[in-house]
C-alpha cells in the first residue's frame, strides 16, 4: 500500500521474516521424524514426542506474552525470543539421545513462543483497522513462505547430509531475523507490566501439561482403565476449573476477564482453537505414509508437504479483497474447502500417488490461507487497543493447544484402527483363502511356505496401516466440516478504537 511509511514496511518485514523462521523450524521437523526415529532409537509413539512437547512447551509460555511486552517491551522481547529459539535449534541438531532432544526442543518452545502472538500483536497496534487485511494477509506470506521451505530444505538436507542440519540451517536465519528485529522494533509497552500472576501461570501450566500427557500417554496406556490417565484427566479438568476461577476472581489475573466478555473474540479463540487442529494433521500423517508404505526419499516427501505452503500462498490472491467483501462468507470459504481436501485426502488408498499427495494438499493450504486471514481480522475487529497482546496471546494459546491435542488425537485413532484392521485381516487369512490366492501362490509357492506367509503379512500391516491413515483424515474432514457455520456467529461492527479511528 502506498502510504505506508518506510518503518511500517520495515516493521513489516521483520515479522514476516521472525514468523518464517518460526513456521519452517516447525515443518521441518515433521519431514525428518523417521531418520531421528532411528537415530534417537524412538518408538513411533515416543518420536511424535518432538513435535508434542514442543507445541506444549510453547503453549504454556505463550500466556506469558502479554505480561513480558509489558515488562520487557517488544523489542526486547523479540530478540530475547529469537535469540533462544535459534540457540535451542541449534542444540537439538547435536542432540544424541531422546531426552536430550526432547530438552531442546521444550527449550525451544518456551522461547519461541512469544514470535507469532507478539508479531501479530505488533502488526495489529502498528496498523490501522482499514489496513489489517492487507496487513495479515502480507503478514502471512511469511507464515506461508515458512511451511514452503522447511519441509523443501529439511528434506533436502536430510537426504544430502543429515537430519541435524535441519536444526543447523536456522541458525543463519535466526541472526538475520533477531538483527531485523533490533533495528526495527521500539521497546514500546515497556514499563506497564502489573504485578505477575504467579498463580494463574502456575494453574494453566498443570492444566495443558496434564491435558497433553493424558493425550501422548493414553494409548500406550489404556486411556481409563490407567490409574495415571485417571489422574491426569482429574488434574486437566480441576485446574483448568481453578484457573477459570482465578481470572474472574482476582484483581491482577494472568487474563483479563474483560477480553473474553468480547463476542467475536471468544468465538474468533474458539475457531482458532480448530484451526489449531487442522494445521498439522496433513503434516504429521503425510511423511511416514509416504516413506513407509511407498518408500519415497526425504527430499521427494519435503517437496510434496510444501504443497501445503504453496496453496497457502495461492489464497493471498483473493483473500484480502474477499475479507474486505464479506468476511464471514471467507471464512466458512476456507473452512469448508479444508473439509473438502480431508475428504479427499480420506479417498486415497496404498496405491496413493504424488499427484495426490500435492493436490490434496495445495486444496487444503489454499482452505487454510482462505480461513486464517478474515478469522483473525474478525477475532480482533472489535476489542479494544489495548488488549491487543493478551488478545493475541489467547489466541495464539488456543491455536497451539488445539495442535498438539489434535495430533495426540489422530495419532489415537491411527494406532487403534490399525490394529483392529490388522487383526481383521489376518483373521481373513487361513488355509482356505491361501488356497484361492492363485496369482500369490503361482509367484511365491504353496501355502504355508515362508515367502508366501511373509508378503502376506507385509501387505497386510500396509494395508492396515493405510486403512488408520484413512480414518484420520477422516477425523480431519468432520472437524473443518463442523467449524464451517461458526463463521456465521461473529457479528460485525465496530470497536471503540475502530470509531476513534474513523
Amino acid at each position: 500500500m502506498r502510504h505506508l511509511t518506510l518503518r511500517q514496511w520495515l516493521i513489516l518485514l521483520t515479522v514476516q521474516f521472525a514468523t518464517l523462521l518460526f513456521g519452517a523450524t516447525m515443518t521441518s521437523v515433521a519431514v525428518i521424524l523417521p531418520q531421528m526415529k532411528g537415530a534417537l532409537s524412538a518408538t513411533q509413539e515416543q518420536v511424535s514426542w518432538i513435535i508434542t512437547f514442543n507445541l506444549v512447551a510453547t503453549a504454556i509460555a505463550t500466556p506469558l506474552t502479554g505480561w513480558l511486552a509489558s515488562k520487557l517491551g517488544w523489542r526486547n522481547l523479540m530478540v530475547g525470543a529469537i535469540a533462544g529459539f535459534t540457540s535451542f535449534s541449534v542444540l537439538a541438531g547435536t542432540a544424541d539421545s531422546l531426552e536430550t532432544m526432547l530438552l531442546a526442543r521444550v527449550l525451544q518452545g518456551l522461547f519461541g513462543a512469544p514470535i507469532f502472538p507478539l508479531g501479530q500483536a505488533i502488526l495489529l497496534a502498528s496498523f490501522s483497522k482499514a489496513q489489517h487485511p492487507f496487513i495479515l494477509m502480507a503478514w502471512g506470506v511469511g507464515g506461508v513462505m515458512g511451511p514452503i521451505l522447511g519441509p523443501l530444505f529439511g528434506g533436502l538436507m536430510a537426504e544430502l547430509v543429515n537430519w541435524r542440519w535441519a536444526f543447523f540451517m536456522i541458525l543463519p536465519a535466526g541472526l538475520v531475523a533477531g538483527l531485523l528485529a533490533f533495528a526495527a522494533l521500539s521497546n514500546q509497552e515497556k514499563g506497564r507490566a502489573r504485578r505477575f500472576d504467579y498463580l494463574g501461570f502456575v494453574l494453566i501450566a498443570i492444566a495443558i501439561g496434564a491435558t497433553q500427557l493424558m493425550f501422548d500417554r493414553g494409548q500406550q496406556l489404556d486411556w481409563l482403565e490407567s490409574y495415571e490417565i485417571q489422574l491426569e484427566l482429574l488434574l486437566a479438568i480441576v485446574f483448568f476449573y481453578l484457573f477459570i476461577v482465578h481470572i474472574l476472581t482476582s484483581r491482577h489475573a494472568l487474563f483479563d476477564p474483560v477480553t473474553f466478555r468480547d463476542r467475536n473474540f471468544t468465538i474468533g479463540i474458539t475457531l482458532a482453537l480448530i484451526m489449531g487442529m487442522l494445521q498439522f494433521t496433513p503434516m504429521v500423517l503425510f511423511p511416514p505414509l509416504l516413506q513407509d508404505l511407498r518408500g519415497y526419499p526425504d527430499s521427494i516427501v519435503g517437496y510434496l508437504i510444501s504443497a501445503r505452503g504453496m496453496g497457502n500462498f495461492l489464497s493471498f490472491f483473493i483473500v484480502v479483497q474477499f475479507t474486505r467483501f464479506n468476511a464471514r462468507l471467507c471464512l466458512f470459504t476456507g473452512l469448508t474447502l479444508q473439509s473438502v481436501a480431508g475428504l479427499w485426502m480420506s479417498s486415497l488408498d496404498i496405491n496413493i500417488t504424488t499427484a495426490d499427495v500435492f493436490w490434496t494438499n495445495i486444496l487444503h493450504g489454499i482452505g487454510f490461507g482462505t480461513a486464517y486471514t478474515p478469522m483473525a481480522v474478525l477475532t480482533f475487529s472489535t476489542l479494544p487497543k489495548h488488549l491487543l497482546t493478551q488478545g493475541n496471546a489467547i489466541f495464539s494459546l488456543c491455536r497451539l493447544l488445539g495442535s498438539s491435542i489434535f495430533i495426540a488425537l489422530t495419532l489415537v485413532v491411527f494406532f487403534r484402527t490399525s490394529a483392529e484392521a490388522t487383526v481383521n485381516l489376518n483373521a481373513m487369512i487361513d488355509a482356505f483363502d491361501l488356497r484361492n490366492l492363485s496369482l500369490w501362490i503361482t509367484i511365491l509357492g504353496e501355502p504355508g511356505t515362508p515367502p508366501l506367509h511373509a508378503r502376506l503379512l507385509e501387505e497386510v500391516r500396509h494395508q492396515a496401516s493405510m486403512i488408520g491413515y484413512i480414518n484420520a483424515f477422516h477425523l480431519l474432514t468432520l472437524a473443518s466440516a463442523l467449524a464451517a457455520p461458526v463463521a456465521f456467529l461473529f457479528v460485525i461492527r465496530k470497536s471503540p478504537d475502530a470509531k476513534a479511528e474513523a
